[in-house]
């Protein structure tokens, strides 16, 4: 069984404040009943304190449903809870009346005391749970000022003088006030909290978008004129043929070279799409991490004295390290290291998204890759196969419970090793992750 630490950090920071969000207001109701009701409970004489307390506490069960239902509507999954609003609205007035008909009449002035208590917890956190279902930001302020209304009206006609109905009033309209700004800006943090989510995979996707419009320029202006010179020739030749022209033959030659060459152009575009320089694809990584909103350092030696294999086989694992980042993970940074020493090369890429599955079912950074390191999966399998071409190692696996690291080692022979040069460049990951994301 997974423990509580497991379950919240298997949330994304979207369902962490969703989360926090609900059980705040869902607190709202024990509080209400553990401040308001025990004092009339200790302090009404019976028979009135028992159904008080029972009133009292199913006004905060109902307030509790009303909150989570107008949550369900804050995030789009239910409609608007109009009705259970008007009957959350329509029981807190009753007992706002009834507390009222009973001030001065059960007991003495401790026990009025402990029902206008009643009375103002009531009216402010029934105010603020309809709060939370309601569009308008001024429809609040209009339910804030009409209960401080009611509320001076229905202690005028309970016997209480103008000077303690009018400071009820005010006590009401601040109380009912701040609880329904605060319903009002937990709603808006929480819609600002997922848009924000949303608008940091749409820029992802765009950059997603992107790479494939340029690969699809890259091939047009490639291969684009060639096709159409082709296409003309064809048909001249087709004419010439007619014809009986022996220039017809020359044209066909002369066609067919053309496409040789076309095939030529395109394996070039593809080789360098898919063969890209190490150092290329660690450079070529910032735009798509930083639309991704993933903060990622990468301290690296020069590769320019790497075999093109090394270089190749280090890419792809550079791609599909930054690729699971984006897929899986809910990682805030990735940092990628490149050593280069005389026997050998490192690459390191490690970042901190590691998740388990949610209680949903979902599969995220840890359990995909717990997949894929025990071969159910082809991204790390894959990686394993283009490392043993070069005599490479592949381990992959979490680190502390906290992070997830991907560590590739290729031998080196001592007239192919560079020297070590540090150097350290902030930037954002693998451009290979959009290429490998396109694909």
């Amino acid at each position: 069984m997974r423990g509580p630490r497991a379950w919240w950090q298997g949330k994304s920071t979207p369902a962490k404040v969703e989360t926090y969000t609900r059980w705040s207001f869902y607190s709202f109701p024990l509080i209400e009943v553990a401040t308001f009701g025990l004092p009339v409970l200790g302090q009404v004489p019976m028979p009135q304190a028992g159904w008080l307390f029972a009133l009292l506490a199913g006004h905060g069960a109902l307030g509790a449903l009303t909150g989570a239902r107008a949550l369900d509507w804050v995030r789009d999954v239910r409609d608007q809870p109009l009705r259970l609003m008007w009957a959350f609205a329509v029981l807190s007035g009753t007992v706002g009346i009834v507390v009222c008909a009973l001030v001065g009449r059960v007991g003495d002035e401790e026990t009025d005391t402990a029902l206008g208590g009643m009375f103002a917890g009531v009216m402010v956190f029934g105010i603020g749970m309809i709060t939370l279902g309601v569009r308008r930001r001024r429809s609040a302020l209009y339910l804030s000022a009409g209960c401080a209304a009611g509320s001076a009206v229905l202690s005028l006609v309970a016997g209480v003088r103008a000077s303690e109905a009018l400071a009820a009033a005010i006590a009401v309209l601040l109380g009912t006030s701040f609880f329904a700004f605060t319903s009002v800006f937990s709603v808006w943090l929480l819609k600002a909290v997922y848009e924000l989510d949303a608008a940091r995979e749409t820029r992802a996707r765009l950059a997603v978008a992107e790479e494939r419009l340029r690969f699809g320029r890259d091939l047009h202006d490639v291969i684009g004129r060639s096709l159409a010179v082709i296409a003309l020739k064809s048909e001249l030749a087709v004419q010439l043929a007619r014809r009986e022209r022996p220039e017809a033959v020359d044209q066909m030659i002369e066609v067919q070279r053309i496409a040789q060459e076309s095939q030529r152009e395109v394996r070039d575009v593809v080789r360098g799409y898919r063969e890209a320089d190490l150092g290329v694809e660690l450079a070529g990584a910032q735009g798509v991490l930083e639309a991704a909103g993933i903060v990622c350092s990468v301290d690296r030696a020069d590769t320019a004295g790497l075999p093109g294999e090394v270089q190749s086989a280090l890419a792809w694992v550079v791609r599909e390290g930054t690729t699971n980042v984006l897929r899986h993970g809910n990682a805030g940074q990735c940092t990628v290291v490149l050593k280069v020493t005389e026997g050998q090369v490192v690459l390191t890429v490690e970042n901190d998204g590691i998740r388990a599955a949610d209680g949903h079912g979902e599969r995220t950074a840890a359990g995909a890759v717990a997949e894929r390191s025990a071969g159910a999966g082809s991204g790390l399998a894959g990686l394993r196969e283009r490392l043993a071409i070069v005599d490479g190692t592949l381990e992959a696996g979490p680190v502390g419970g906290e992070a997830f690291r991907v560590v590739a080692r290729v031998p080196l022979a001592p007239e192919a090793a560079p020297g070590p040069v540090g150097g350290s460049i902030a930037v954002t990951s693998a451009a290979g992750a959009v290429r490998e994301v396109a694909s």
